[in-house]
């Protein structure tokens, strides 16, 4: 391992035991037994390595959500395509994945930063369009806020940030499946209810 793939490893992990906020450069220094100069030889801060760490899996998430948009597959299908792309990089990327969604308030004005929130908010774009894609298909219910819908399922995905353990029993497919059931078809084993039979002979 370079010393610089070694600088964000172990920002890395940092971070996520930590929090951005509560890290020093010197902090990093010191898990890697170098002195605090070394780190900024590679990076010009604290911010600029959360970038580093950040950029990559940011930009892997939206390419590989690019290409679910394009394929044939039904709205429904590619909903779960995306499921399994985003939860995916919790492995081997979970510290990088739990850095991004615990630490994004922290972000400079910077063309790393911009890019970042670029890359963000087209990924969110393209999880609503399958969702729009849907309602229109009749495949999904077209009385809910498209982006809503969206932003639910993410949020529910991003959430595993506080509280999944990659060396725990459960495996991401178990949480794909139980999150795609849950978007799909909710948690209730009931029958809907149907709607009042109107009276013929009501006046």
């Amino acid at each position: 391992m370079d010393r610089r793939t070694e600088i964000l490893r172990r920002a890395a992990e940092i971070f996520a035991r930590k929090g951005v906020s509560n890290t020093s450069v010197e902090d990093i220094a010191n898990a890697i037994g170098v002195k605090r100069e070394a780190i900024y030889y590679y990076f010009r801060s604290r911010i600029d390595i959360l970038l580093e760490i950040l950029l990559p899996t940011s930009r892997t998430l939206l390419n590989s959500m690019r290409l679910i948009c394009r394929t044939d597959l039904t709205n429904r299908e590619k909903l779960k395509a995306a499921l399994e792309s985003h939860l995916s990089e919790y492995t081997p990327g979970y510290i990088e994945m739990t850095v991004a969604f615990r630490e994004e308030h922290f972000f400079a004005d910077t063309e790393k930063a911009s890019e970042l929130s670029e890359t963000w908010d087209e990924y969110g774009k393209l999880w609503t369009d399958i969702i729009i894609d849907g309602q229109e298909a009749g495949e999904f219910n077209a009385d809910l806020d498209p982006k809503m819908i969206s932003f639910a399922i993410l949020g529910m995905c991003n959430w595993m940030s506080r509280w999944y353990n990659p060396s725990k029993d459960v495996s991401i497919e178990e949480i794909i499946n139980t999150f795609f059931t849950m978007s799909m078809d909710g948690v209730s084993t009931l029958p809907k209810e149907q709607p009042a039979m109107k009276n013929p002979d009501a006046a």
